[in-house]
């Protein structure tokens, strides 16, 4: 079986509207090429996928199937704030954007690689988990809820407070990937918003991805390690996950 080639462009600090609009442009010329050789069999002619990596300004957007109840602020405190919003076609409900987190677009033609859309988002989450890894952090699952998360932790007996009377002590489980994507044809939009220097407060204005549990919160990597983290590095990381797991190679494009 051939490998696919996958088109990599880092797209830098750009528009939540004009990522959009540009990843909207790819997405249609894979479905173009694809209705042009509806006749042939998927890998039997070229195709372009890519994935883009950018940072947003910071913005929240809400899936197809969200409430907007779940955005706590009032248009005027988002201009106020300098925070857009936009209603998206994406699954899943609302989520925010901003400087120190990577977004990644993986713009596939699933016919050429598989076609279930679980496998699709367990592999997402699957680089993720093994990128978190590289820095000593065990990512995981949580059923019911697409994304990764890290697990609650004991506290250690000898940082006890006084009260305590030795149980295990949890911590919450942490949301630090947030996954939304829609798929038409069987070419993926959208991806995945994976925090890493990211400022958490802004999630603070709204009910993220919906969940709307106090066992549950966000976090980033920056928070976990408790030292800033060089993004370019956590770039080059989850690059070479994603060709490990969808078994592709990336290409500048």
């Amino acid at each position: 079986m051939t490998m696919q080639l996958v088109r990599f462009q880092d797209l830098g600090r750009l528009a939540y509207r004009e990522a959009w609009d540009y990843q909207t442009a790819l997405h249609r010329a894979l479905i173009d090429n694809k209705l042009a050789n509806r006749n042939l069999e998927p890998r039997s002619y070229p195709q372009q996928h890519y994935l883009l990596f950018v940072e947003h300004p910071p913005v929240y957007t809400l899936g197809k199937s969200g409430s907007l109840d779940n955005l706590l602020l009032p248009e005027h405190e988002l201009i106020k704030r300098g925070i857009e919003y936009f209603p998206i076609n994406r699954g899943g409900d609302i989520t925010y954007h901003g400087p120190g987190q990577i977004v990644g677009y993986p713009i596939l033609d699933l016919e050429c690689f598989f076609t279930d859309v679980h496998r699709y988002v367990r592999s997402i989450e699957e680089v993720i988990i093994r990128t978190l890894a590289d820095y000593g952090l065990q990512g995981c699952r949580l059923k019911d809820y697409t994304g990764v998360w890290l697990a609650p932790r004991v506290r250690r007996p000898d940082v006890w407070e006084d009260g305590d009377d030795g149980a295990v002590f949890w911590e919450k489980y942490r949301k630090i990937c947030a996954i939304g994507v829609h798929l038409s044809r069987w070419v993926s939009l959208h991806g995945f918003a994976f925090n890493i220097n990211t400022e958490l407060e802004y999630f603070n204005y709204i009910v993220p991805c919906g969940i709307a549990d106090p066992d549950k919160t966000v976090t980033s990597l920056d928070r976990e390690l408790g030292m800033p983290v060089d993004m370019e590095m956590v770039r080059q990381r989850l690059k070479k996950h994603f060709c490990d797991v969808f078994e592709c190679e990336l290409a500048p494009g």
